[in-house]
């Protein structure tokens, strides 16, 4: 399992590093350029709401997932069969469907 694992997880790593630098030297090329203030608050305001919702987006799918794991072991499913996969898959749906209503409500 480990022989896949760190392949995968290292890959994962890299290309969010390389995103990172990637982002940073954008905003670096508009300081350095004397970039508008409006326009570099602009930027700015932006990436806090996209963080703000990506995180509200990732919590709502989680807690929809906590719930689903919660309603296999209560109903005592004990191996993965089309229907636990079903029922995780619905929860993360309905997360991400909970997650759209709230954006819209509040743009």
């Amino acid at each position: 399992m480990q022989q896949i694992l760190i392949p995968i997880a290292l890959f994962v790593c890299v290309t969010y590093v390389i995103k990172l630098l990637v982002e940073a030297r954008l905003r670096h090329q508009f300081f350095k350029n004397n970039g508008s203030e409006e326009l570099v608050r602009s930027i700015l305001q932006a990436e806090q709401i996209q963080r703000r919702q990506s995180s509200l987006r990732w919590g709502l799918v989680l807690v929809a997932l906590g719930i689903g794991f919660g309603l296999i072991q209560w109903f005592g499913w004990q191996e993965i069969n089309p229907g636990v996969v079903a029922v995780l898959a619905s929860v993360a749906g309905l997360g991400n469907l909970a997650f759209f209503a709230i954006a819209r409500r509040e743009s």
